[in-house]
């Protein structure tokens, strides 16, 4: 019998199914990888916007963790929504008592609608507690902003900022394109930089407002893939196009930032 891969997904509830723990558990399942959960925020919301958010006690972070370590070998770890720097540090600290293998960090700070989802005061936690474990971050043009200070306008930026993720800690960083100003353009470009290469992935840009947890989506991808044993450079390419398929053949569902489909990676061609 082959093992079973088992990736583990550190994030925030979204009731509405697109996001966050939901959309991962819906990534890891359709590329055959078990997953499991550890919940750092209940949130209410849908396609309309964010209503609610309830971070989730410490205490009952660290024993989601504990109970998952004590009875399980994961072999990747994908991050999402903290909330705040105490969560940050509580998630920092049981890294430190727990392989939980490779980390996919995706710093969340806003929701499709804009509504903040990390306290501003918690970036320099990110920085300096997470950063520095992280496998494979994947920040879009906003948050690689804030966490670098580098505005990015073209490939020599993206770069720059690449470069100070990397000094900080990261072992590879991918940089989203979808929110380019660039925008009128027919593609859209993401950046992988590792300690050696660069690597561009292009696909069409899609015109879709059901773009909802697009970016759990890829990061939860690029882990399963890690925790099958697939290499950066192959999970990036295979979540690239998980997500491109799942944001160009819409659900079209919900008034606002419908979710994406997380089928059509699995149907293509059928």
């Amino acid at each position: 019998m082959s093992k079973i891969a088992i990736a583990l997904t550190i994030a925030g509830s979204d009731n509405s199914g697109g996001a966050g723990i939901q959309a991962d558990l819906k990534t890891f399942q359709m590329q055959n990888v078990f997953g499991m959960t550890a919940i750092t925020a209940v949130t209410a919301q849908n396609s309309l916007g964010v209503y609610d958010i309830h971070p989730v006690p410490l205490a009952t972070i660290r024993s989601q963790l504990k109970a998952i370590a004590k009875d399980y070998q994961v072999s990747a770890l994908k991050i999402g929504m903290l909330g705040n720097a105490d969560i940050i540090q509580c998630v920092a600290e049981e890294l430190e008592k727990y392989d939980f293998g490779k980390i996919v960090l995706d710093p969340v700070m806003y929701a499709k609608g804009g509504a903040a989802l990390l306290e501003p005061n918690a970036v320099d936690a990110l920085r300096s507690l997470l950063l520095p474990k992280t496998e494979v971050i994947t920040p879009n043009l906003p948050e690689a902003e804030a966490l670098t200070g580098v505005q990015i306008v073209d490939d020599h930026t993206a770069r720059l900022a690449a470069e100070k993720l990397l000094a900080m800690g990261v072992k590879n960083a991918v940089i989203k394109g979808g929110h380019s100003q660039n925008s009128q353009s027919d593609v859209c470009r993401d950046w992988l930089f590792t300690q050696n290469e660069l690597l561009e992935f292009d696909t069409p840009r899609f015109d879709t407002p059901h773009t909802h947890g697009t970016g759990c989506t890829f990061s939860a991808c690029i882990a399963a893939e890690l925790a099958k044993g697939e290499s950066v450079q192959s999970a990036v390419k295979t979540a690239k196009d998980f997500i491109s398929a799942a944001i160009s053949h819409p659900l079209n569902i919900g008034h606002g930032h419908g979710p994406t489909n997380h089928w059509a990676y699995s149907q293509r061609g059928k």
